[in-house]
């Protein structure tokens, strides 16, 4: 089995980060750990530095801009032949390398494992496939990098527009494909995505939506992707709605004393 170098981006990623690198220590066959960090204020630099002294191969790069940026300075460090994007927000799941690896081939320039949004207590297969179904269908028009195997050479030159703070993902997908390469959605390959909490506040749920739209549609131009947009709302207040009950319910089991 071949060694590969694993470029994770961090900001403030303390609330998953320790279980995504166990994951991929477990699942990978890393030669380098490489950690893009957009200046963390959190415990995620400590959790990275406990990681180093525990396996000695990581390498961690501080860098100030958008996640286009963070993601070419990544691919700059890149020494192994293959190499993967890992969002510190997933867990891989089991044999993830094994099971991509039997998909490499000359015409091959990445393998894509399908990202399945967490949704707290949701058990419901109908509501599971569709996801699966969903996020197949998104790969498709976007892309995305939320574990992502890719050819090193086919991307070593790309320069992705600065102000891609978002489908930054869309841009390196395309260049892949223009470069005449497939993408393979692997069958068996998946992550499992879990959002921070900051995600289910109001306020941070319209901010990304703006950055969303400017970055996908008026800079990508994927305006075919809009029709997503009611899917993904109607799940962001599912969620939005969960969490909400939960706070409630924590709230009124443990009430402030007013003094």
């Amino acid at each position: 089995m071949r060694s590969i170098d694993v470029v994770v981006l961090t900001k403030n990623s303390e609330h998953l980060l320790e279980k995504c690198l166990l994951s991929i220590y477990q699942n990978v066959p890393v030669k380098n750990l490489i950690v893009i960090d957009g200046f963390s204020t959190d415990k995620t630099l400590k959790i990275v530095d406990e990681t180093a002294k525990k396996y000695g191969n990581v390498k961690v790069l501080t860098v100030e801009g958008t996640r286009a940026r963070a993601r070419e300075k990544g691919i700059q460090q890149v020494t192994t032949d293959w190499f993967m994007f890992v969002d510190s927000d997933v867990v891989l799941c089991k044999n993830w390398f094994r099971k991509a690896e039997k998909h490499l081939a000359a015409d091959v320039g990445a393998v894509w494992g399908v990202n399945i949004d967490v949704i707290p207590n949701m058990r419901d297969r109908r509501i599971l496939k569709l996801q699966n179904l969903i996020a197949r269908q998104c790969f498709g028009l976007r892309g995305g990098m939320h574990d992502t195997l890719i050819r090193r050479e086919v991307v070593q030159d790309i320069h992705i527009p600065e102000q891609l703070h978002a489908y930054e993902d869309a841009y390196i997908v395309n260049w892949i494909r223009d470069k005449g390469y497939k993408i393979v959605v692997g069958d068996e390959i998946y992550c499992l995505h879990f959002k921070p909490s900051t995600n289910w506040r109001l306020q941070n749920g319209v901010s990304q939506a703006i950055i969303d739209f400017r970055c996908g549609v008026l800079y990508s131009r994927l305006y075919s992707y809009i029709f997503y947009y009611p899917i993904f709302m109607m799940q962001w207040f599912l969620q939005l709605s969960i969490h909400g009950a939960r706070s409630l319910s924590t709230s009124q089991c443990n009430p402030k004393l007013i003094r």
